[in-house]
């Protein structure tokens, strides 16, 4: 069949860029069979004499090492030249390397030799996905950020480019800066919306079951292990899983995590196979993993597979102007299943504006949620709020003195907020799990639940 021929009979082609015969025959069956046209190129100079003619591609798959020149060339100047083309990377097994020097550089996804068509066929599937996906008009309700401020802005356009690939992202921020609702965004963005988020705190899972949550278990593999069970990778098969605070992962772990990211195969507990997964990895801890690094708690080489693109969560503190904007939008939410939505009076808003936020947007809702349940009347005032003492509201030795919202609150009233602030931000990290959220605290499930108790949190 002739180039022309190929490109009447197929909507959508593929460049396939290799100096070996039988890989470029290879791939042209694969993608024909897939009902896709398949144009191929030996070297450097054949792929860029294709890309300038008149052909637009779909795909370009190339390999690292060419007669001509190296594959990374290839991807920078399609990256610079050809924004909307997705482009691939083939790469000798076990360099690892490349593949992530090639995904830094702008590629799309990366494939080992010897090519896995199962890997290749979900490849291309992504790809084909990729436009309509990326051109509705907005992602699904509730995974939108809130806030016009150049940081969010910003950091918006980097979600928006992080979509059109799978490259595994690491996403640094401080505690309650929206990493999780950042990942989200990426994912709903991207060619795998509608197929499965999973997120998973890798802090709030025992050491001793990790592995097992992970990868799955054979019946019988262990005591208790009555039938066969998922774990979280083939759970997120075709979608996304999300790390969060991966820096809590043990160090064992993190060996069989690196493996099943590099050859995209994980093996469950007490099974003698293999299972290849299809899924992106996306990241997140609100602690330095260099530090960690340097500190030998986490691995280097772990770190250099995950933490391929990094985005910035901006802290609170660092976009303030948003705040009005996201006060209406989680008064919204909060006050749904209540009837009206309150307003805020100047003086709290003025007071929140000034506020340093160190929990930063989760703290804000707690804030919220709390005067909303405290305030009378159509406002939320400011004694509403009970915000914590600035520093210049403080007294000698940092004691609260002066502070509006705190020269009424007791020790132990402003004691028990901090408890009970505590116990609720690890509920929510555990999904509920009272006996994750203890370990998470460092506290017995017995005294979790007498605090709980005490404080009269009975939910």
């Amino acid at each position: 069949m002739s180039a022309n021929d190929r490109r009447t009979r197929f909507e959508s082609t593929v460049l396939i860029v290799d100096d070996e015969d039988d890989i470029r025959e290879l791939l042209e069956l694969t993608c024909l069979r897939m009902g896709l046209g398949a144009e191929t190129a030996a070297n450097l100079k054949e792929a860029r004499d294709k890309l300038a003619g008149p052909q637009r591609f779909k795909l370009c798959l190339t390999d690292m090492r060419l007669p001509d020149g190296e594959g990374i060339e290839l991807v920078r100047e399609v990256a610079a030249g050809h924004p909307e083309l997705p482009i691939a990377v083939i790469t000798a097994h076990g360099s690892m390397e490349n593949a992530v020097t090639a995904l830094k550089a702008g590629a799309f996804d990366y494939l080992s030799k010897p090519v896995s068509l199962e890997q290749l066929r979900a490849l291309v599937k992504s790809v084909l996905e990729l436009p309509a996906r990326t051109q509705e008009s907005r992602p699904v309700a509730g995974s939108a950020l809130t806030g016009d401020s150049p940081a969010m802005r910003q950091a918006r356009a980097m979600i928006e480019k992080l979509a059109r690939s799978l490259a595994p992202v690491y996403i640094s921020g401080e505690s309650g800066s929206g990493k999780e609702r950042a990942a989200r965004l990426v994912h709903d963005l991207g060619p795998r919306a509608g197929k499965p988020f999973v997120a998973v705190n890798c802090g709030a899972i025992p050491e001793n079951l990790v592995e097992s949550e992970f990868f799955g278990y054979r019946k019988g593999a262990f005591t208790g292990a009555e039938s066969d069970r998922d774990g979280f990778f083939q759970a997120a098969s075709g979608g996304t899983l999300f790390l969060d605070e991966v820096g809590d992962l043990p160090l064992p772990m993190q060996v069989k995590l690196l493996r099943a990211i590099q050859e995209k195969r994980v093996r469950r507990v007490g099974d003698t196979s293999e299972q290849a997964v299809d899924l992106r990895i996306i990241s997140a801890t609100h602690r330095n993993l260099k530090d960690l690094v340097e500190q030998g708690r986490f691995r280097q080489d772990l770190f250099y597979r995950l933490n391929v693109i990094e985005l910035r969560m901006p802290a609170l503190r660092e976009r303030l102007e948003d705040i009005p904007a996201l006060v209406d939008t989680l008064l919204a939410r909060l006050a749904a299943e209540g009837g009206s939505v309150p307003r805020l009076s100047p003086g709290a808003l003025k007071a929140l504006m000034a506020y340093a936020f160190p929990g930063n947007v989760r703290e804000l809702e707690n804030i919220l949620e709390r005067a909303l349940a405290l305030h009378q009347g159509e406002e939320i005032e400011l004694d509403d709020l009970h915000l914590e003492p600035t520093e210049d509201e403080r007294g000698e030795g940092g004691v609260p003195g002066g502070g509006v919202a705190l020269e009424r609150e007791s020790l132990q009233d402003y004691l028990d907020r901090v408890e009970r602030m505590a116990i609720l931000d690890a509920l929510e990290k555990t999904g509920g799990n009272r006996t994750a959220a203890s370990r998470l605290l460092g506290v017995t499930f017995r005294s979790l639940r007498y605090r709980m108790e005490r404080l009269g949190m009975k939910d």
